[in-house]
């Protein structure tokens, strides 16, 4: 895949008019429950696209500036972006509050992620800089103040689920300059 089909793919996919690359479409997946979305692992590159390729799911389209314009310029796109943010939220027992994110009522019992090198971390890392990307700067800094604020919490406790080097790459993709 070349830059200008990657781009068509993601903006395809956000709009709802085609499916990723095993036939899903965006609202199929923003309709996984909490099993689906944490067995399954091919589809968070295409919820928040990067500007780098997968390993883990090399089809999955990368941004290019043709795409991100595009997120920054249409509210459907935008709008689209949030409620995956939102499904993804609600899988690790955080929401919006006022403004803020914020640890939901059943986050006490939906902690599973906060184990050392637990691959979620490496989501949230990619959610953070594909908010960034696609300019909801905003909401990716509502979720990296929730981050650090979980990791200093669960710190300040005695564990250590959140390892320094994931809050770096947190406090990075919070930080990075977005494309535009």
């Amino acid at each position: 895949m070349n830059a200008s089909e990657d781009a068509v793919r993601v903006v395809t996919f956000y709009e709802g008019s085609a499916p990723d690359d095993r036939g899903r479409f965006l609202d199929d997946v923003l309709h996984f429950n909490d099993t689906e979305l944490e067995q399954y692992h091919d589809y968070i590159q295409w919820l928040f696209p990067t500007l780098q390729r997968s390993a883990y799911n090399p089809t999955a389209p990368i941004l290019n500036a043709s795409a991100v314009d595009m997120f920054h310029e249409r509210h459907d796109l935008q709008t689209a972006l949030r409620r995956s943010l939102s499904r993804m939220l609600t899988f690790y027992s955080l929401e919006w509050a006022q403004g803020s994110i914020v640890r939901a009522t059943s986050f006490a019992m939906h902690r599973s992620w906060l184990t050392l090198e637990n691959h979620n971390h490496l989501r949230l890392t990619r959610i953070l800089t594909s908010l960034r990307l696609l300019g909801d700067d905003y909401a990716a800094q509502a979720l990296f103040r929730c981050l650090t604020e979980i990791e200093a919490d669960e710190r300040s406790n005695g564990a250590n689920g959140i390892s320094q080097s994931t809050l770096k790459f947190w406090t990075e993709a919070a930080q990075t300059a977005p494309m535009r």
